[in-house]
């Protein structure tokens, strides 16, 4: 059982770690795009909605070769596990 807590706990931390660098990138957008509004006095909608979408985007697609190596790994390592839970049983 406790292979399968592990699994877990590293599931959630890589979901958690992958999703850090498009999280952060869209806060500080929408902080910058914030100040701008009430420096300016700008209240419209979708001036806060496009610039975080495209920057959010852009990330994903920049980070795109780490996020698969760290799931290509994780993959491997579950894969792994499984295969050694099947040959004990």
């Amino acid at each position: 059982m406790n292979v399968y807590v592990e699994i877990a706990r590293e599931a959630l931390l890589l979901v958690i770690w992958l999703s850090l660098f498009p999280l952060l990138v869209s806060l500080i957008v929408g902080l910058l795009i914030s100040f701008f509004q009430a420096l300016t006095q700008i209240q419209e909608q979708t001036l806060t909605f496009v610039p975080k979408i495209i920057a959010t985007i852009l990330t994903i697609l920049i980070t795109a070769p780490f996020m698969l190596s760290q799931l290509t790994t994780f993959s491997q390592k579950v894969f792994d596990l499984m295969l050694q839970v099947s040959q004990r049983n």
